[in-house]
């Protein structure tokens, strides 16, 4: 019996034994599994959403935790806008550059845009002033027509749609109605007449009837391009918080719906994000007006580095179940740098705040860098709710046009028609930093940095694949131990560097 109870004794001691070795071997797997990532780069030295490998990591590091468990909002997509001066420059260029640019945008390969945009009627970066509804008086809009689009800009948007495998939305801003609606029968300034308002939403639902007739969808609207005006310096028409909630609740909302496009997304304002509160608090002032805004539209213009994550987050607050996307944002008052990478990393742009900014705001517009700008403000706004975020023309001149008010701005994409060639910026690359791996339906995540000179966002895609941002505008080598789950990996970023690292998990 004893000698059983020996046995017994020596086999449970011999299990026991194997289990802690298995599970000590375990722990000592778990604590050792280095993170598998994709890293892409641009930056200042010349990678341009360059694969790299291997990793050279100095030893003091900073620490960047993922969290996939804290989540906040389900992103709409990134992407640029359908102008008229960028579908007249393609219509320029070689089937080769055309195709070539249309595929950098829009297809897996290239940015892969999901969001986009494009003008109702004339805006400041078209040919010319037009309007689909030219005859005087034409109450029910028998004559309205999108003629001058065939053109160009319907061209364009085609070209794209049959380049994206994943697909895009697009919503269509108009800058102003046609002169003889408004109180001042001009293309600039001015305010819708009260008797027109009936005309001008109907107008709203012709185009969606005109486009889907060309195979075009539209997924939205803004109600009005910078409803405060933009100086009285080309189209615009001019809504106060009241006037615009009024018309979308007791006009545009019931129109759409009447016709069948209750579906259609309805955003309001559409300008700079410091004067959001009172427009927010207007469209958002009972259930009636909130029934038909589907969220707010901003700008960046008002400053060139400050993201107001404070009127972020106020506007998400008000309405925390509607959109807010950023709808618009270049850099503007400049001819475009060509072939001239540095440009774009150094602080030399200006914008149009250098020159004409009040006394009181002019520290809001120092010479910035355009890289800084567009990837700073993209981290802001995702770290402070906002989901969607468009690019303004997609292409330009090496002038900064064509546009016939000569409103020079930079582009991602910048092109010479007359020797047919095609200058890829440094800004097209931190556009697809964002919009070729953060798509639509991922979730910004939580993820902590210890280095506040870094900036860092997160989100978790639909595929399960997590996408980490982070940016060094600095001069001086970073290294970060990016953390997730039970893993991590140590990864070298150098001075003036954008980083989009790819977890390939699983959900």
């Amino acid at each position: 019996m004893n000698n059983w109870k020996q046995i017994t004794f020596y086999v449970l001691s011999a299990i026991i034994l194997i289990a802690i070795m298995s599970c000590k071997n375990q722990n000592e797997d778990i604590e050792t599994v280095a993170l598998k990532v994709e890293v892409y780069e641009t930056s200042a030295s010349g990678n341009n959403l360059t694969k790299l490998m291997p990793f050279n990591v100095k030893d003091s590091v900073s620490i960047i935790t993922i969290n996939e468990n804290k989540t906040y909002q389900k992103i709409t997509g990134f992407g640029g806008a359908f102008t008229e001066s960028s579908a007249y420059l393609l219509n320029r260029l070689s089937k080769e550059n055309r195709d070539a640019i249309i595929n950098a945008y829009f297809s897996r390969e290239g940015a892969n845009y999901s969001l986009t945009r494009t003008h109702m009627n004339s805006c400041d970066f078209s040919l010319s002033q037009y309007s689909y509804s030219p005859v005087e008086d034409d109450m029910k809009l028998e004559h309205f027509s999108i003629e001058e689009d065939r053109d160009d800009l319907i061209p364009m948007i085609k070209d794209a749609m049959a380049a994206s495998e994943d697909g895009f939305d697009i919503f269509a801003s108009p800058w102003t109605a046609a002169p003889w609606m408004k109180d001042n029968n001009a293309w600039v300034g001015g305010k819708l007449l009260p008797k027109y308002y009936d005309t001008w939403a109907l107008f709203f639902s012709k185009y969606v009837d005109a486009y889907e007739a060309e195979g075009i969808p539209i997924w939205g609207f803004t109600v009005e391009n910078e409803p405060h005006g933009n100086g009285n310096n080309w189209e615009s028409m001019h809504f106060t918080p009241k006037e615009m909630t009024d018309f979308v609740q007791f006009h545009l909302g019931p129109k759409l719906e009447a016709d069948g496009y209750g579906d259609k997304i309805i955003l309001g304002y559409d300008q700079n994000r410091a004067g959001i509160r009172e427009w927010v608090d207007e469209m958002y002032r009972d259930e009636a007006s909130s029934k038909y805004f589907d969220g707010t539209a901003i700008h960046w213009y008002e400053s060139t580095y400050d993201y107001f994550p404070e009127e972020l987050q106020y506007a998400h607050n008000k309405a925390p179940d509607k959109y807010l996307i950023e709808t618009e944002g270049c850099v503007d008052s400049e001819v475009p740098a060509w072939k001239d990478d540095n440009w774009y990393w150094s602080k030399e742009a200006t914008d149009w705040g250098w020159d004409w900014a009040s006394e009181e705001d002019k520290h809001l517009h120092p010479k910035y860098a355009p890289v800084n700008r567009y990837a700073r403000d993209i981290i802001g706004c995702m770290n402070n709710w906002v989901d969607g975020w468009v690019d303004w023309n997609m292409v330009l001149d090496k002038q900064g046009g064509p546009n016939w008010f000569e409103n020079w701005c930079a582009a991602p994409v910048i092109v010479d028609p007359d020797n047919d060639e095609v200058y890829f910026t440094p800004l097209y690359y931190t556009m697809a930093h964002f919009s070729k791996f953060i798509r639509p339906g991922a979730e910004v995540i939580e993820a902590n940095n210890t280095d506040k000179d870094l900036m860092v966002t997160a989100a978790k895609n639909p595929d399960g694949t997590i996408a980490v941002v982070v940016f060094n505008e600095g001069m001086e080598d970073k290294s970060y131990e990016l953390r997730f789950r039970e893993s991590d990996i140590k990864i070298q970023l150098g001075p003036q560097s954008l980083q989009t690292v790819i977890i390939p998990t699983k959900n």
